[in-house]
């Protein structure tokens, strides 16, 4: 089992079937460096509860009644920016997947994914790292294709891109200033940049920019 500190991490499901949250618990109780601290069945109860039980990750299914998973992460996200939401859905289409990442998911995945894969990337976005569904992945990088006027990394300085080809590869900012020998308020300040720059929101547009640029190898 995969090491992520002396605490558990700590994830709050959400779902509006209790079959599939029971599931999803059965699933993560079997590894001890994750922790389901509570269970949700709507939008609104799922914000409620991040605020009083401070998980790590939340596992957001989208389509719910009432407040759906995309409001309910754009609240988190808004309100509680140390937790971070993976969206868990069944379906992979446009009108969910660009508005769940604008609200500001974390991980983009499938509900078929089997155990040790959802173990796995609950253990990665915990650590600061984007996880994306392959066909997810492509769909954003077939958008930024579509889009006009991309800015080059011309516009970049030669350590801006060097921080851009680390955050490709899923790199923490404690793992760049590592690999840099800068620290990581100086890698965090290149981060900025970087999605001022490039006119990006976020380190998963910024790690898709970078594969589409052939800066992520």
């Amino acid at each position: 089992m995969a090491d992520t500190g002396n605490q558990p991490v700590r994830v709050l499901i959400v779902d509006d079937h209790s079959v599939v949250r029971q599931g999803l618990r059965s699933f993560l109780d079997l590894h001890q460096d994750i922790q389901v601290v509570g269970e949700a069945s709507g939008g609104e109860e799922a914000v409620d509860l991040v605020g009083r039980l401070s998980p790590d990750i939340v596992l957001m299914d989208l389509v719910m009644p009432g407040v759906d998973g995309i409001e309910a992460t754009r609240q988190i996200c808004t309100r509680y920016p140390g937790t971070k939401v993976i969206a868990l859905t069944s379906f992979l289409a446009d009108e969910q997947l660009f508005p769940a990442l604008e609200a500001g998911v974390s991980g983009y995945l499938m509900k078929d994914l089997t155990p040790p894969e959802l173990a796995r990337a609950i253990r990665t976005v915990h650590e600061g790292k984007a996880e994306l569904h392959p066909d997810a992945a492509k769909k954003l990088m077939d958008e930024f294709q579509d889009r006009g006027g991309d800015v080059s990394t011309q516009e970049l300085t030669h350590r801006e891109v060097e921080v851009l080809r680390l955050v490709a590869k899923g790199l923490t900012n404690r793992e760049i200033a590592e690999k840099l020998v800068i620290s990581q308020k100086t890698v965090k300040v290149h981060v900025s940049n970087i999605l001022s720059k490039l006119n990006l929101s976020d380190r998963t547009q910024a790690a898709i920019y970078a594969i589409k640029h052939g800066l992520g190898g």
